[in-house]
């Protein structure tokens, strides 16, 4: 049987990482995510992919209210 890949973090998934990370870090996600009003699990993929991929959608990208 062929383990079946997960696209994106699930809510437990973000739970756990947050656990293992250092307070200061753990709270910017966490306040980050109510900023925008999106899930803290978007947060930590937004964070991991802007770190991996500069032209990756990132937080500015993500800010409410912005007029083009």
């Amino acid at each position: 049987m062929q383990a079946k890949s997960k696209e994106q973090l699930t809510s437990n998934d973000a739970d756990v990482i947050l656990e293992l990370l250092p307070d200061r870090i753990r709270e910017a996600l966490i306040n980050r995510a109510a900023e925008i009003e999106y899930p803290v699990e978007a947060v930590i993929e937004m964070a991991i992919a802007s770190f991996l991929d500069t032209e990756a959608l990132g937080f500015a990208d993500c800010k409410p209210g912005r007029g083009n």
